[in-house]
């Protein structure tokens, strides 16, 4: 019955979505903050993939959202249902959808002088186009971002995108070389290979 349903609804639609079920209060959020925050750096580290000098990829999967909505209700001492209710759809978003990855970007800048000159060379890295996972034997998969942290006149240091893979593309990153990461902008040209615990964590997003 209510199994065979989510396990459709799982089919159709991707990684769950987060539910207010899922979030503890602040109360008693404060005596597990630690371990939490250790089992999430640690899956982190298998999900952060650095591309060049100054911008790194997180790639997010539902316990990766869970504790940020839990830090951004400690952070922000959110108790009241609404708003809480209004975190969790927020943060819904980097929820992947079926046959997607759902990743993070940060433009890390160390010296505060260097921000805007470097925000102004990565200007468009938000195109479609500049940003693609290179998998053996299939076309360049190109970053879709999120609209709206970007305009005219500057780039935003964060972005939320996510990459769409077909199921050649999802059997070529389960069984072929190592996938590649790729920044080709006119002022930013990069790439990694990601690493094997990437590789292996990234499947799980696929099949969630």
């Amino acid at each position: 019955g209510v199994r065979i349903v989510r396990e459709f609804v799982r089919e159709v639609c991707g990684m769950e979505k987060v539910r207010w079920q899922d979030i503890v209060t602040l109360q008693d959020y404060e005596p597990i903050r630690d371990r939490s925050r250790r089992e999430v750096i640690a899956l982190k580290k298998a999900r952060r993939v650095s591309v060049g000098e100054c911008v790194t990829l997180v790639f997010e999967n539902r316990r990766t959202v869970i504790h940020q909505i839990q830090e951004m209700m400690r952070a922000e001492h959110l108790y009241d249902e609404a708003l809480i209710r209004h975190e969790i759809e927020t943060y819904n978003r980097l929820i992947p959808d079926q046959g997607q990855l759902s990743a993070t970007l940060f433009i890390e800048i160390e010296d505060a002088q260097q921000v805007k000159p470097t925000l102004d060379r990565l200007h468009g890295i938000d195109n479609g186009r500049a940003l693609f996972l290179r998998l053996a034997g299939v076309p360049p998969i190109f970053a879709e971002f999120e609209a709206g942290h970007s305009n005219e006149e500057k780039v935003s240091a964060v972005h939320y995108l996510r990459f769409t893979l077909d199921e050649r593309a999802r059997k070529a990153l389960r069984e072929g070389p190592p996938p590649t990461l790729v920044i080709d902008h006119p002022g930013y040209r990069a790439e990694t290979p990601l690493p094997e615990e990437t590789r292996q964590e990234l499947p799980r997003d696929l099949d969630a």
